[in-house]
């Protein structure tokens, strides 16, 4: 489980949420860190900050999607905007969540987007 986000507190949280409920968690602060990972063509589902510095979440989808890559993405974000959630969800985002969100609704996301991928 991949977590990018250029916001170390909502990394760590996650990263122990995570963990917490039996996944792993990589944590990236950007989305160029996690595309030349690689974990972003194995791992089971990635969270995707979508207002970061440099590459944004729909760019990272992008890109992802540029290569091949079939991973499930959750994407997240405090400021919404109509067109990056369409753009997001369009690109097959499994789920665009509202920060802060509830913790049982991003774990039933997670469960949702490992299933989609075959992982456990």
């Amino acid at each position: 489980m991949c977590i990018v986000d250029d916001d170390a507190s909502v990394r760590k949280s996650l990263s122990n949420l995570l963990r917490s409920a039996g996944y792993e968690a990589y944590p990236f602060a950007d989305g160029e860190a996690f595309l030349a990972s690689e974990l972003a063509c194995e791992a089971d589902c990635a969270l995707l900050d979508l207002k970061m510095p440099g590459r944004n979440g729909v760019e990272v989808q992008r890109e992802l999607a540029r290569l091949g890559y079939r991973l499930p993405v959750i994407c997240m974000s405090a400021h919404w905007d109509p067109a990056a959630e369409g753009e997001s969800l369009g690109l097959g985002a499994v789920a665009c969540l509202g920060k802060p969100f509830n913790e049982e609704a991003l774990l039933r996301f997670v469960l949702k987007a490992v299933a989609s991928r075959g992982g456990s």
